[in-house]
């Protein structure tokens, strides 16, 4: 934001008093990937608990009644700050002006946390899938950087399909740190796998999630059979389109949809869903 519209915002979080459940928190950093994505930490408040995963409503002072929009979560429960990732929306009631935020303005956080996308959804199993596409990666690296999740599950693999390279940056980079991480980098050696794909340009793997789910392809880059009720749990995060054609296929294969209140096979954020 501009220096102007900063003390306008600060302005209008002075003059319209906030609701209940509502937090006022300053934006810490902004990092622009494309022309169509970006990431954002704000600060965290001292009392805020939430589940990795997790997803919450996020707003601008800039109204009487400000926009609230879902957000999922990514960084780790244990992360001191709140790290969130954005499509840019030039029309967006909402989007239009978060993808301007600077460091030291104001994010309205309602702090009450759900979803679905969470390890208490999903029944005992070996081996967890993390399918996702876009900024749908978000909750996911929040759940891969928890060290609950190398507890219940002996192998971890997180998928991420974009249709540009440039948008795969933020899901490569998580991949990379992990290993560095003090706190679960030990937990992740030979156990944590990173399937990156692109559908518009040029890349170590090109195609849609689901085409290479199809396949087979999927399996036989990771050495690992298809999907079996017995042994796999899936997460799906992203394009409705893709999530729609993902729970079909991981249906197929026997695999049964799960809630918080009925855990299963399989579960999707149907915040984001039609």
């Amino acid at each position: 934001m501009t220096q102007a519209a900063r003390q306008q915002t600060d302005a209008a979080t002075s003059e319209f008093p906030l609701p209940a459940g509502v937090h006022a928190e300053k934006v810490m950093s902004v990092r622009h990937y494309t022309d169509r994505l970006f990431s954002f930490r704000i600060t965290r408040p001292q009392s805020f608990r939430f589940r990795s995963g997790e997803f919450v409503m996020l707003g601008l002072p800039n109204a009487v009644k400000p926009i609230f929009r879902a957000y999922s979560i990514a960084s780790p429960s244990w992360d001191e700050e709140l790290e969130f990732l954005s499509i840019k929306v030039p029309d967006g009631p909402l989007t239009r002006h978060l993808q301007k935020i600077m460091p030291g303005d104001t994010i309205l956080l309602r702090t009450k946390p759900t979803g679905t996308l969470v390890l208490d959804a999903l029944t005992p199993g070996s081996r967890l899938w993390m399918i996702s596409t876009g900024t749908g990666i978000a909750p996911f690296a929040s759940i891969v950087r928890d060290p609950e999740t190398y507890d219940k599950f002996e192998q971890v693999i997180l998928t991420h399909t974009c249709r540009e390279v440039a948008e795969l940056t933020y899901g490569e980079e998580l991949a990379r740190n992990l290993a560095e991480d003090p706190l679960i980098g030990d937990l992740v050696q030979n156990r944590f796998f990173h399937y990156a794909t692109a559908t518009r340009e040029p890349y170590v793997r090109t195609g849609r999630i689901t085409s290479l789910i199809e396949s087979g392809r999927l399996f036989e880059d990771l050495c690992v059979p298809a999907f079996d009720p017995a042994v796999d749990r899936v997460m799906i995060c992203g394009s409705m389109g893709m999530i729609r054609d993902v729970r079909a296929l991981v249906e197929k294969a026997g695999l049964n949809e799960g809630a918080n209140s009925a855990p299963a096979e399989f579960v999707v954020e149907r915040a984001f869903v039609d």
